[in-house]
């Protein structure tokens, strides 16, 4: 599996630079087909309830509406029904994209599981309201579609009597038929909603809107593609004959042909286990990821910074239990949290200056704290300068973008967001290099949501705990690169490693050792002390 996904995430990865050239990093299609899913249903709701003016549920007029409307009145109402089926079809191509783009991404097991589950039902109701339009319609693809459906859940022995029979003749439908399949299609959207709801109840600031341009793009193309080729009506449903050649749409309808041929059997078994495939794979294997964050209430005074800076509402604001005079203190839910550490970069309190006693900070990863990075750190910078001639560059990496390769000179962390400002601070304040690069995922889209929208403001001072003023901004730089852009990553870190040795020799840093570092530390917590 792990093999699978690193193929695919590679895949998706060139695919979607060719869309940065395109459309831009921020309008990346690729990088938001969920915003894309929910502009899609919008537009599928609303086109659906102008047709609704216009339909008539009869058995014999609601073809002759359809017809109507796609004829007499294509500008508007024949419009809208061909926004209504585009827009539908291209929701089902965006859902299934999203699911493999999730997988590759590995976004889909730990405490991720929840989004992953809770959108399976969501493929079925997507397909459930496509089928159930499909009969409102009444053609020779509604009848085909009918008969096809009612055959298969006749095999399933639940009802009391065949539904298939209403097929039979046209004596044996009726009106009232289709007012049901009008309820069922109204219905079926609104438990969709829901579903998709719930589908992003974990995750902070959910994403529903794609931005404008990328949405107008989107709304733009539609349009233009149901007035050149409008959606097809074919012959009115005829009950007393059986259709025998209809044209498939193949995003909704496209196993239908495969009921016809299989055994009832074969596909229900194939359906019950597709589903339980799809619902079991955050376990297949389960995911080995690193333990919840922790908190030390004897350094956190509830500032909430890290209850904003959570991408998936792991972290809460509880009363304060432990005497201390402050309001609040925080409480990590270990069910949702990732440990991408973006909390711990949001805390006042990681400061690696701190020598005094264990380095901890107000909320902490077990497996990876404040303490073991800045050991990193050190250890990286000491093992740099004994390799490389020149101006000294130290990377701290996102293991999911260009730098996740462990090489001299770089230390890999979960995410760029769990490096504090201070951090930085350090290495060029106490000489450890002459320069910083922090190389998180592709800008498109952060492996953990909001890295790279907080990085890149707490170092524009634009968000707390933001980059002091007295760090040269020039010995400073954010690469945002994809898996495969480490060419790009190199080339940039040779350039920075050139620029930094342009710089006048007086604003160079001398490089300090570890003794040193302890001395520098110790005055600095004697004097926090003695304040």
């Amino acid at each position: 599996m792990a093999g699978l996904r690193a193929v695919l995430r590679r895949g998706f990865d060139r695919v979607e630079r060719g869309f940065d050239l395109a459309f831009g990093a921020d309008w990346n299609p690729l990088a938001q087909l969920g915003p894309l899913g929910w502009f899609l249903f919008w537009i599928v709701a609303v086109t659906g309830v102008y047709l609704f003016i216009f339909f008539d549920t009869g058995v014999t007029a609601a073809y002759d509406s359809v017809k109507w409307l796609s004829t007499d009145h294509w500008w508007h109402a024949g419009l809208a029904r061909s926004l209504h089926r585009y827009a539908s079809d291209l929701m089902v191509l965006v859902m299934f994209t999203h699911l493999i783009r999730e997988f590759a991404m590995d976004r889909y097991r730990g405490t991720r599981w929840f989004s992953w589950v809770t959108g399976v039902p969501v493929i079925w109701f997507v397909y459930l309201s496509g089928i159930t339009g499909y009969w409102l319609i009444w053609d020779q693809l509604a009848q085909y579609v009918a008969l096809t459906t009612t055959e298969l859940l006749d095999t399933l022995g639940i009802f009391g009597e065949p539904i298939a029979r209403n097929f039979l003749s046209p004596a044996m439908l009726s009106d009232r038929f289709f007012t049901l399949m009008v309820f069922l299609h109204i219905a079926i959207p609104l438990l969709l909603l829901l579903l998709m709801w719930i589908h992003i109840q974990r995750l902070t600031e959910a994403r529903t809107r794609p931005p404008r341009g990328l949405a107008i793009i989107t709304l733009v193309a539609l349009v233009a593609g149901s007035l050149i080729y409008p959606a097809p009506l074919q012959g009115p449903a005829d009950l007393a004959t059986i259709p025998q050649r209809v044209n498939i749409d193949w995003f909704l309808l496209g196993l239908y042909p495969v009921i016809e041929s299989v055994p009832s059997g074969v596909i229900w078994t194939g359906v019950a286990l597709f589903t339980v495939l799809l619902v079991g794979m955050p376990w297949m294997p389960p995911k080995s990821g690193g333990r919840p964050a922790e908190v030390f209430l004897d350094h956190c005074n509830g500032c909430e910074r890290c209850v904003y800076d959570c991408p998936y509402n792991a972290i809460t604001l509880e009363p304060r239990s432990d005497g201390a005079p402050f309001r609040f203190e925080v409480a990590v839910n270990p069910a949702r949290c990732v440990a991408c550490g973006i909390c711990m970069g949001a805390c006042p309190s990681s400061s690696p200056f701190r020598r005094s006693g264990n380095l901890v900070t107000g909320i902490d990863l077990p497996d990876y704290p404040l303490a073991e990075l800045r050991a990193r750190v050190v250890d990286a910078a000491e093992q740099h300068a004994a390799q490389v001639s020149g101006s000294r560059v130290l990377t701290l990496a996102c293991s999911h973008g260009a730098g996740g390769s462990p090489v001299s000179g770089r230390v890999n962390v979960p995410c760029v967001a769990m490096v504090p400002p201070s951090m930085v601070d350090f290495i060029i304040s106490r000489g450890l290099a002459d320069g910083v690069c922090l190389a998180g995922c592709a800008k498109r889209d952060c492996q953990n949501r909001f890295g790279e929208k907080w990085t890149t403001l707490r170092f524009a001072r634009a968000r707390d705990p933001y980059l002091r003023a007295r760090v040269p901004r020039e010995r400073v730089l954010t690469v945002w690169a994809g898996p495969t852009e480490g060419r790009r990553l190199i080339s940039e870190l040779g350039d920075f490693a050139t620029r930094l040795g342009e710089i006048p020799s007086y604003e160079k840093v001398r490089p300090m050792d570890r003794e040193e570092i302890d001395r520098v530390g110790k005055r600095f917590a004697d004097g926090m002390a003695a304040k």
